[in-house]
């Protein structure tokens, strides 16, 4: 008897078959469904030590065997930098909120960005503008939004991705064990998990990451490890941590007060901001160049 393959594993043995192709290795789609990962990362490996595969599928077929092992919780946007909408903003103000902003959907809060009552999606608020009649100031947001859909963040990434293919929707708001807010997750945010950074007309270099003329980089705190090491090609450890501001204070074992510096995997962290408990902004520099450089 044979079982018939969800989309999931549809779309993750195309992967796979395509990116082994490309590194010089080609496998049947029976033998696909048979071998397990330690068979499928010990062919890439092999042709990969003898030079003949290409680096960056490699990489990329990694992530794919990474679903298992990495949650919701390691790639969502956390709430501090999650962008909202206040249900009980004037509606004018609620469609140029939306119309401006670089994503297409949005969370909806009442009272509290705790309290998600629906998701806006642009496209939703378009086809509402262009109904005769409707005008900016008239618009009710709670009526054209979606009903929010909560995942635990210990969800792990297979089964968020299967998720949403099955639902056939891209946009999910991720509670704790208690049923708190802790931030969004989108289907694009696991598949760069797989293929790397999905740019767009709208995209911008990573957000609250600057360089610096001196060769240092200013990272707001909040901005996610994962997505640094992507953009950098850095190897900064997240199983510990999820954004660069929780790396410090767990590697320092404090929450460190301004012009602190600390050293650590290869790199100098200096505390440039810090406002009540939380560490908002930081200079890296590698920790070789600290020597050669005055003091901040």
């Amino acid at each position: 008897m044979t079982t018939k393959a969800g989309p999931l594993s549809r779309i993750v043995n195309a992967l796979i078959r395509g990116l082994l192709r490309a590194s010089g290795v080609a496998l049947s789609a029976d033998t696909l469904a048979a071998a397990d990962h330690e068979v499928l990362h010990a062919a890439l490996d092999a042709k990969h030590r003898i030079g003949n595969s290409d680096g960056q599928s490699r990489d990329r077929l990694s992530g794919l065997f990474e679903l298992e092992e990495l949650e919701v919780s390691d790639v969502m946007k956390h709430r501090t930098v999650m962008r909202a909408i206040n249900a009980d903003e004037p509606p004018d103000v609620i469609v140029r909120t939306v119309l401006e902003s670089p994503y297409t959907r949005m969370p909806l809060w009442r009272h509290s960005t705790e309290n998600i009552i629906g998701v806006v999606h642009a496209k939703d608020l378009l086809r509402a503008l262009a109904e005769p009649m409707a005008e900016a100031q008239t618009i009710d947001v709670t009526r054209i939004a979606q009903k929010p859909w909560f995942v635990p963040d210990s969800t792990s990434l297979k089964d968020q991705l299967n998720a949403f293919l099955r639902r056939k929707v891209h946009f999910a708001v991720v509670v704790d064990e208690y049923g708190e807010v802790q931030g969004i997750v989108t289907l694009e945010d696991i598949l760069e998990e797989i293929v790397g950074d999905i740019a767009d007309e709208h995209d911008i270099e990573i957000r609250g990451v600057r360089q610096e003329a001196d060769g240092s980089i200013v990272v707001d705190g909040s901005v996610p490890i994962r997505d640094l090491n992507r953009a950098l090609d850095w190897s900064l450890p997240d199983d510990e941590a999820t954004t660069i501001a929780g790396l410090v204070i767990h590697e320092s074992k404090l929450i460190p007060e301004e012009r602190q510096a600390f050293t650590f995997y290869g790199k100098r962290f200096i505390v440039m901001k810090r406002e009540k408990n939380r560490i908002t902004r930081l200079r890296i520099r590698p920790a070789e160049d600290v020597a050669a450089l005055p003091a901040e």
